[in-house]
Parts: C-alpha cells; structure tokens; sequence
C-alpha cells in the first residue's frame, strides 16, 4: 500500500472533520476488518486489522481473550450427530443450571482461550488479557464486504466527528457565539456555526424579529446535547443571559467583576429591566453600565433589535429597589406589607407609566425585586388599579444558575406567577427599617 497516499487521505479526512488522525486511521482499520472477516472468517471471530506504517503492509489478527476455567463453561462436543431442539440458540447461549447455581458465560473457541493454553503462547498471560493471532494478509474484497467496509468508515467518522464537536462546544455551553442562518424548518431557525449546525426554536426567538438566509447574527448557546437525529446546539436569542453576556461584552467593569448584573427581568422584543451593583467604593454601577453618552447599552439594544433596557441600581433595601424597579416612572412613597408584598403611590400623571402597556413595567418590576407589587393612584389609594399590580418568583441572586434551568426551550420568564415567596429575613429588616 502507498503509505503517501495514505497518510494524504487521513490527514485530508482529519482536517476536513476536524477528527485527530489516530481516529481516522481506527476507523479505517476496522473497516478493513469487518471486510476481511465478511469474505474470509466466522461471524463469531474477532478481527483486527492493523497498517504497518513502516513496510506500509496491512496486516490481519485474530484476538482472543484470555479466560481462567472457573470464569466459564466448557461444554464437550459430543460425537455424531445430535438432535437439536428449537431454542437450540437459547440453549446454547444459557446452559442448564443446577438450582441456586450461577450461570456462567459458554466458552467460545473463537473468541476465548482458556488461561493455561495462554501461557504456552505468553509466560505472563492472565485473566483479562488479549492475545492476537497473525492471519494471511488479504488484498481481495467481495462487493459485499466492501459495502460493509464503507458503512463502517462512514459510521466511525461521523461517530467521532460528533464526539469532537460535543467535546469543542461544550465548552462555550452559556456563551455567545456568531453564526449565520442556513434555513428555515418548521418553525425553527437552522445556523451554521463553523464546524457545527445549531438550531433555535421559535420560542427561543425574538417576538417581531425577523431573519433571512444569509444573516450572521449573535446567538446565546443555551445547551449543547448529544443527539444523533438533530442538531445538538440549541441556541436563543430570547433568554435572559443573552443580555447579560451582551452586557459582559460591552462593559469592561462588568466583564472583570467590578460591576455585578443581579437581577435581570425581561420580556423579549419589547422590555428588559437590569439591576446592577458595584463590587467597589466609588464607581457608578447605573454609569458603567449605560457608558458615555449611552454608548454602551445602545450597542446592547441595537443588538437586540432595538428592544428597551433599562438598567437600575441593584438595593438590599426594597424601599429603595422597588422605586427604581419602575423606573422611568417616579415613586411619591412605597408601604412595605408582610409575605414580600408592596403598595406604591405614584402620582397620577406618573400612573400609566409605572403600570406600562398592559401592566409590562409593573410586572418586569415585580420579577426583578421578587415582590409582589401593587401600583395605586396618589390622590386616590384605595382603588385599585387594572393591571396595576403584579407578583413574581423570581430567585435573589440567581443570575447565572438560570443558564442551568433553561434547557427547556419554553421556560423563560413569559408568565407571571401568583404565589409570592415568603422571604423572613428581607421582610424582618425591612420592618425594622420602616
């Protein structure tokens, strides 16, 4: 054999799929295998074939394992014919034992041998080594063992090339990662990542956003799956980590740790609420983040096709937070109330922009404090107004493990819940305070 040509192929092979070469040259070499064991040998053999890259021969062996006798059962073939009834192969396979008695695997002549003829072979043989058995070198292949051999060259490769590229992405699983949008299937967003195909489902998509053949875009690597009949990388633009690592991109203090994203509340093409916080004594954690002039989280929104973010003051104090929460509107005063629940006044100019367009400002509030918040009229308090109030379960300080939660591609902050969570130690401070 042409060691040239073939050493061309492998690497041409190994760089196309991005396998390394010993994998390709495995794979190859089992395929050979399987040929020469179709056309020449038993299918109760095992067959190794293996390139001598020095004299560029291929060269065939027979493996057996070594067994100690009391780790089988050797049954003795009787002389002459002998019936055979019709679960022959079950019998075969699961000889009769006595009761209370473990089964013990048969010896098979062609795959095993027993641990004494090892030794004859190999002095230091033992229980669980293998002993190869040199086999005439074959060069001619039927139609048949050849087919075989090209579906198990075929099978190995995307094999190993599907266990390099989990091995390559897994790694970026809770990153951002550009890719360019191959097709449309379903519903679903197909795009090319390199090396990889990566799909978005439509509820990991931006409500209005649209895209077209050809598009690069930024994508949020929501999971990396080790599925054969699809696509193993999910990606979303919709999830709420997608706005903080677009944030750790385009903030420096929050990339190195000076600024932390606490909280972040978001409804997908329309709104997102952030609350930030300052890890250091005299820098401006709303400052860092927006940037000069707005510079920096107009890259964000532009990136998200427009969608508004407001970022605010992350506060241990909840007469301070929740304000801020309903920014842009202004809080003429807040009352604190027992399970996490809260009563703002605003004035009346200023309700219809705490509340938003179908309660949105009240409720992404409310699911970036984690309280319950009720909106109310200052000049009239005890009425209550339509979509005014809003409560959320959302988690204190549970940034990052939301990358953790979200393998479900539905379940991204799109309904409000009713049950508030009953927090004793924010309420206690927070009834002491007032």
């Amino acid at each position: 054999m042409d060691l040239k040509e073939l050493a061309s192929a492998v690497e041409q092979i190994s760089a196309e799929k991005g396998i390394a070469p010993e994998k390709v040259l495995g794979a190859i070499e089992s395929a050979i295998a399987a040929a020469y064991k179709k056309e020449y040998r038993k299918k109760s053999e095992v067959i190794r074939a293996k390139f001598n890259l020095k004299t560029g021969e291929l060269e065939f062996f027979q493996v057996k394992a070594v067994v100690d006798p009391s780790e089988v059962t050797i049954v003795e073939e009787e002389e002459g014919p002998v019936e055979k009834p019709a679960d022959a192969k079950a019998v075969a396979d699961k000889p009769e034992k006595a009761e209370g008695e473990e089964t013990l695997p048969r010896f098979n002549a062609d795959r095993q041998i027993l641990a004494e003829d090892a030794k004859k072979i190999k002095a230091d043989a033992k229980s669980g080594d293998e002993l190869e058995f040199p086999l005439e070198g074959k060069s001619d292949f039927g139609r048949i063992a050849a087919q075989t051999a090209k579906q198990v060259v075929l099978q190995s490769i995307r094999e190993a090339e599907r266990s390099s590229i989990k091995d390559e992405f897994s790694s970026k699983e809770g990153e951002i990662m550009s890719g360019q949008i191959q097709r449309f299937e379903r519903g679903n967003v197909y795009v090319n990542l390199g090396r990889a195909l990566g799909i978005m489902y439509p509820n990991e998509s931006i409500p209005g956003e649209h895209y077209r053949v050809g598009d690069r875009m930024r994508f949020y690597v929501l999971a990396v799956q080790d599925d054969a009949r699809r696509p193993g990388i999910v990606l979303s633009r919709s999830h709420p980590n997608f706005v903080r690592k677009l944030f750790e991109l385009e903030v420096p203090e929050i990339a190195d740790g000076t600024v932390v994203i606490k909280e972040i509340s978001r409804e997908a093409g329309s709104r997102t609420k952030v609350a930030v916080a300052s890890n250091e004594e005299g820098i401006d954690p709303v400052g860092a983040a927006v940037g000069q002039r707005g510079t920096r989280v107009m890259a964000v929104t532009n990136e998200l096709g427009n969608e508004k973010v407001d970022v605010i003051e992350w506060s241990d104090d909840p007469a301070k937070f929740i304000p801020s929460a309903l920014s842009p509107a202004k809080v003429k005063s807040i009352e604190v109330l027992p399970r996490r629940e809260a009563r703002v006044l605003v004035p009346e100019d200023q309700l219809s922009l705490a509340i938003g367009k179908g309660g949105q400002n009240v409720r992404l509030a409310a699911k970036l404090t984690g309280w319950k918040i009720d909106v109310r009229s200052q000049s009239n308090p005890e009425e209550v107004q339509e979509g005014g109030i809003a409560a959320s379960e959302v988690k204190h300080g549970g940034g990052e493990e939301a990358a953790s939660e979200a393998i479900e591609p539905a379940a991204h902050d799109d309904e409000d819940e009713d049950n508030p969570k009953l927090d004793v130690e924010v309420l206690n401070k927070a009834v002491e305070e007032k």
